[in-house]
Order: C-alpha cells, then sequence, then structure tokens
C-alpha cells in the first residue's frame, strides 16, 4: 500500500507549491535585473535571434557546425551580472532539488534499444514520503524511538535472554521477508518484558522502508470501532477511516487483553484479524495474555488463526523496566 492516493497526492500537491514558489522568484529576478540592467535584455534578445536563425540553418541546411556566439554571449551575460553584484546563475531556473528539479522523480533515461527505464522516486519524494507515513502512523514518542540497534541485553540471562534474541531474530526476519512473504506476528509475555518497544523496532524499520503502518492499542483500537459502530457523529470519516485498516502495510494491537471483553470485541476482533488475512496483509498483536488466557477471553476461532497464522514469540521475565530504573 505505502501512500494512500490522497497521501500522494498530497506530496504532489507539494511540489506544485515550490514549483509556483520559484517560479514567482524567478520572474521577480527577471524583474530586478531589467531594471537595475537594462543592457541585459538586449544580450538576451540578440541570443534569442541568433537562436532563430540558427534553427531556420538547420532546417534549411540540415546539421550545422556549433558556433561559438552562444558561448560568447552566454559568457557576456555571466559577467554582467558578476559585475553588477549578482550570481551568475542568478537568472537560472530555481529548484530546491536539483536532481529531480522538484518533480518527485528522477529524470528519465532510455536504454540502448530505445526502452524508457521507469519512474524513480526521488530521495527528496522518499524524505516526505516516510515523513508522512510517520505522520499518519499513530505512534507516540516511546514507540517512535524504538529501534533495533538500541536493543539491550542488559539484565537478561539464561531462558529470559534466549526468549529475547529468538524474538529479535525473527523481528528483523519479519522484517526483512515483508515485501515477498506474506507473515503476522504474536508477541506474547508479561508487563515490561519489551513487546511495545520490539514492536515500534518493526514498525519504524517497516516505515523507513517506505511501508504504511498504523498503530493502536488495544484500548483504543476496539474503542474507535465502537464509536464507527454506535457513534452518529461523524459517521462517514470514522466509516472511510476504518475502511482503510484493511489496506495498511502493517496495523500493529498493542497490549490485547486490557480492554473490557464482551461478545461484540470478540466479533469485531475476528473480523479484523480474517478480513485482513484474505487480505494478505500483515497483522502485528502483542499481549500480556497466556495461550490459555486467550482463548477462554476471546474465542476457538480468533485462538486458531492465531497459533496457526502467525509468528508465536515469547518474551519473559520481571519487569525489565522496573530492574533498569533501579526499582528491584
Amino acid at each position: 500500500m505505502g501512500l494512500t492516493n490522497e497521501q500522494y497526492n498530497r506530496i504532489m500537491r507539494e511540489y506544485e507549491a515550490i514549483q509556483d514558489e520559484n517560479l514567482r522568484e524567478l520572474h521577480r529576478r527577471k524583474e530586478e535585473i531589467d531594471r537595475l540592467l537594462p543592457e541585459y535584455e538586449s544580450i538576451a534578445q540578440s541570443s534569442a535571434s541568433l537562436a532563430l536563425q540558427k534553427l531556420k540553418a538547420r532546417l534549411e541546411q540540415g546539421s550545422v557546425e556549433p558556433d561559438t556566439n552562444f558561448m560568447d554571449i552566454a559568457s557576456k551575460k555571466k559577467a554582467l551580472l558578476r559585475n553588477a553584484g549578482f550570481p551568475e546563475t542568478y537568472l537560472d531556473p530555481i529548484y530546491q532539488c536539483k536532481d529531480c528539479q522538484d518533480t518527485g522523480y528522477l529524470v528519465g533515461r532510455t536504454t540502448q534499444d530505445g526502452q524508457a527505464f521507469a519512474k524513480t522516486k526521488c530521495h527528496c519524494f522518499i524524505k516526505r514520503e516516510i515523513a508522512l507515513l510517520y505522520e499518519n502512523s499513530n505512534m507516540d514518542n516511546s514507540l517512535l524511538s524504538s529501534h533495533f540497534r538500541d536493543i539491550s541485553y542488559d539484565y537478561r540471562d539464561g531462558e529470559d535472554l534466549r526468549h529475547l534474541k529468538s524474538a529479535v531474530m525473527q523481528a528483523h526476519s519479519f522484517v526483512d521477508s515483508f515485501e515477498t512473504e506474506y507473515q503476522n506476528f504474536y508477541l506474547m509475555g508479561t508487563v515490561g518484558t519489551g513487546k511495545s518497544f520490539l514492536s515500534g523496532c518493526i514498525a519504524n524499520a517497516l516505515i523507513e522502508k517506505g511501508y504504511s503502518v498504523m498503530y493502536f492499542s488495544s484500548i483504543g483500537f476496539f474503542d474507535l470501532l465502537s464509536r464507527y459502530s454506535f457513534g452518529q457523529k461523524n459517521k462517514e470519516v470514522l466509516y472511510n477511516y476504518c475502511k482503510n485498516l484493511y489496506n495498511y502495510d502493517l496495523v500493529i494491537i498493542d497490549d490485547l487483553g486490557t480492554e473490557m471483553t464482551n461478545s461484540f470485541v470478540s466479533s469485531q476482533l475476528f473480523d479484523f484479524i480474517n478480513e485482513r488475512h484474505l487480505r494478505q496483509k500483515s497483522t502485528l498483536i502483542s499481549s500480556n495474555l497466556s495461550f490459555e488466557e486467550l482463548r477462554d477471553r476471546y474465542s476457538d476461532r480468533i485462538f486458531s488463526r492465531i497459533t496457526a497464522n502467525y509468528i508465536i514469540c515469547r518474551l519473559t521475565g520481571p519487569d525489565y523496566r522496573l530492574i533498569s530504573n533501579g526499582i528491584r
């Protein structure tokens, strides 16, 4: 999915605004030079006249030898600007990004057999794309600062350390194969064992690759669905928002089991994970619940979907956030 059409159009409108602003600035500069250096315009006119003569000669006689007059005129124009205290490039086209000339895409080329290369996103477009994906990810600052490089193995040993290393390895594999292999991820463990942090690592790594990610706490997720189902205000906005949830490249539901569970929650959870499975869209769920609690609280259908279609990772140990803060 990456960007939605609306998000893509938003970026392209930014480029259009940049182009318009640059054209206005170039027009202002030309008026300034016309006012301060009237002789510059006469040189420019002679250059245009010479170009027209060359075009006629080319049409009438075929190819012609390069003429040094163009270089002489260009040198005079630069010298005139320079002597007046302006940069030689003062009247050149203005671009924020010279690589794509503020179009968002690198200038196309052709192969030797005449085939055009596919359009390639410029680095400036990718930067905007990633910023917009972050903006729409619904992640708070703690998740935005979660990265694989910052994972600490301190305060862990034995089975707890082995579980963490295994989960990190599988999380890396999940990210690396995301483009080619449909998978889901289920992180289980008690409070403070690193489930949310590892979820954030996965989310940030995928956003940096250009994938769309949406994060929810379990309470926030079901609150959204209940407002869509039962609320009357902003019905259309909520409908469009909920509909898009099926198309995000990755949806994260953090701390499943902290919400108040009832028949509505169970049915909505099953519909959601089942629909995303049918669409081959990845879902990441973290939970403090054991398998037995998961089955008892929700339904056999949900339990079956998760155990059959999700990579299961278990994190164990005490609350390491308390230990790292000196609380034992």
